[in-house]
């Protein structure tokens, strides 16, 4: 059995992949072809789980042996894990996390069951331009403090507590201070 799994993204309503696979293949032949065909990086952690038909999250495959001597029951993993397995009707959805620090993912779809098999997977559409594989954080040389993007230099003015004893106000403050019998 050959399945055509179409693949979107949420980041890019304009993004469309569709592939063929046989039903045998593995899920790491699947997350290995994926990146490939978007010329993503095959060095960062990336993520399989079972959806239901809302896209929450179900059964997780993942690359490497996650269970830490828990019971291996319920660990899928990608290299011994084929399609199959866990995915075999029409409809059926899968999650793909390639970035695992931000959650973000591809959402595939198993839209048909076609009859025979194939040797390797297959990219028969392909369509926008494919969400950036990790996420760029730009850090800034300042921090913002209540809005006011004061440099690193600046936090001398305060004291351990967050705040400037110059601001505050002595009278308002004393009054709490005969408070202190209660």
């Amino acid at each position: 059995m050959i399945y055509r799994l179409l693949l979107l993204s949420d980041e890019n309503d304009f993004f469309q992949r569709e592939i063929t696979i046989d039903a045998e293949a593995s899920f790491l032949q699947l997350n290995d072809f994926i990146l490939d065909s978007l010329n993503y990086s095959r060095k960062e952690l990336t993520t399989f789980y079972v959806s239901d038909e809302e896209w929450q999250k179900g059964q997780e495959v993942t690359l490497m042996d996650m269970s830490f001597g828990k019971s291996e029951e319920d660990s899928f993993l990608m290299e011994s894990t084929r399609l199959e397995e866990l995915i075999e009707n029409r409809g059926d959805r899968l999650i793909f996390i390639f970035d695992m620090i931000s959650e973000r993912g591809l959402y595939i779809e198993l839209v048909e069951l076609l009859a025979g098999s194939q040797a390797e997977p297959k990219l028969t559409h392909s369509e926008g331009k494919a969400p950036q594989q990790t996420s760029s954080f730009e850090f800034a040389e300042t921090r913002s403090v209540g809005g006011a993007g004061l440099s690193f230099e600046d936090d001398d003015i305060f004291d351990e507590d967050g705040f400037d004893s110059d601001d505050l106000d002595a009278e308002g403050f004393s009054e709490l201070d005969s408070l202190e019998g209660y």
